[in-house]
């Protein structure tokens, strides 16, 4: 239970419709929007996320190993969660029906999805809905047939399959589809503005009962996905310009692409461009691309075309955010001095980059080792896919379907002179180190 004396310290959301949306696998909801509409027409949408720096405070055990992971690391059959589960499932988890603490964005929006004002404050909200992104997409379009019984929980009410939730006087549906529109607008300002939008499936396995992949399949972002990001990206670039540039902050900066790269991008795609797969030109147009890291100077994030961006909206998986919440703390809460300084809270900064890039490659090698065990039940079978790195002793090409990547040996090739990046290529699995995770082709 919550102190009685915390809640009447911070805004009590808890009459607010509120929900969250996530992966139907979900255990920790760091996130959760809530929806109401103003009497001039206007509409108050809040950013609520778990207030993790209330349960986890500076130098004790709990944050020096939550610093020390970084991040939470999300691999194929597992999760090394970067805090205990007690924290990440149950206190900071924004379930429905319970009332959480939360650190928020109250933003108040018209129908051009401007903001007209906004307000960062600690709250206190009990969310009435727990949705996954197929359902949420699913009420977007109206699709009933498909919806099925929802996962959601309003408080003590069930609601109905039709995904109508009345609560408060506004339904589901309705919030939804403001919300919907509003965020399609938030994305195309961010396109307009020259964000870059590569879109790249997540790949997912079937596991067995014995964590073997019998299937690979891939989810795209839909419009529950983008309006998800797209409020969270409010909130994170408010966050950002609230606290300005003249004090030391924790921003995630993106670089410029690397000239050389994209000079060779334009050559190809010139060249071989109505030739080539939209993904391998995305790939090469991702190759480019600077790492986006955190740090104390603020040159701003080239990928979104923002001139100011944090992370502040997962605190629950990445430390930045924690750090990021404590400052707020600081700077617009309590007008309290911070103890680190400058080159203190950028020693942290790098720490956490390198956590980051530790945490991607495991994830990748996770994937790769369970696309390499996949494919070891596919031996001498044949399949369609592109190459996708020419190096000197051979091909690297990735298939259409799973979406795996093996190599052609140089020696297995006659006249590599006739293939180019991106060409379609049939080609058999002829090899399969599983420890390694490598997979090894030739040209059916």
């Amino acid at each position: 239970m919550i102190d009685e004396r915390e809640i009447l310290r911070r805004r009590d959301m808890r009459d607010v419709f509120t929900f969250t949306i996530d992966p139907a696998d979900a255990k920790d909801f760091d996130d959760a929007l809530s929806f109401a509409v103003q009497e001039d027409g206007s509409y108050q949408i809040g950013v609520h996320i778990a207030d993790v720096s209330f349960y986890v405070r500076p130098n004790t055990d709990v944050d020096d190993e939550a610093y020390k992971r970084g991040t939470s690391t999300y691999l194929v059959d597992r999760v090394i969660p970067m805090l205990p589960e007690e924290l990440c499932n149950d206190k900071c988890s924004l379930r429905p029906g319970e009332d959480k603490l939360c650190m928020s964005v109250i933003f108040q929006m018209n129908a051009d999805a401007q903001v007209l004002k906004y307000k960062i404050c600690r709250t206190v909200i009990r969310s009435d809905a727990r949705l996954n992104y197929d359902e949420a997409q699913a009420i977007i379009k109206s699709e009933r047939s498909v919806i099925g019984p929802l996962s959601v929980r309003c408080r003590s009410v069930v609601g109905p399959t039709s995904g109508v939730h009345p609560l408060f006087g506004v339904p589901l549906e309705q919030a939804l589809s403001v919300l919907n529109t509003l965020a399609s607008k938030l994305r195309a300002e961010r396109i307009a503005n020259g964000a870059l939008t590569i879109e790249q499936d997540e790949i997912r396995f079937h596991l067995d009962e014995n964590n073997h992949p019998t299937d690979i399949y891939f989810e795209h972002p839909n419009e529950a996905h983008h309006l998800i990001e797209e409020f969270m990206l409010l909130a994170n670039k408010t966050v950002a310009k609230a606290v300005g540039s003249g004090r030391p902050f924790v921003y995630r900066v993106h670089d410029l692409p690397d000239a050389g790269k994209l000079e060779e991008l334009k050559k190809f795609k010139k060249r071989y461009g109505r030739h080539v797969q939209q993904q391998t030109l995305d790939l090469l147009l991702i190759r480019a691309q600077a790492k986006a890291v955190y740090s104390t100077y603020n040159i701003g994030h080239y990928g979104l075309a923002f001139t100011h961006y944090t992370h502040f909206t997962s605190p629950i998986r990445r430390y930045p955010d924690l750090m990021v919440h404590r400052l707020v703390d600081k700077y617009i809460l309590t007008g309290k001095p911070i103890s680190l300084t400058r080159e203190e809270l950028e020693n942290k900064c790098e720490h956490c980059s390198a956590c980051e890039q530790e945490a991607a490659q495991a994830e990748r090698d996770s994937v790769k080792f369970f696309q390499a065990l996949w494919m070891a039940d596919h031996i001498d079978e044949v399949f369609v896919g592109h190459i996708t790195s020419i190096v000197d002793f051979g091909f690297f090409v990735q298939l259409d379907e799973s979406r795996c990547e093996g190599l052609i040996h140089m020696m297995l090739i006659e006249h590599p002179e006739d293939f180019v990046l991106g060409d379609q290529v049939r080609v058999k699995v002829v090899r399969v180190d599983i420890n390694r995770s490598q997979i090894d082709f030739e040209f059916a």
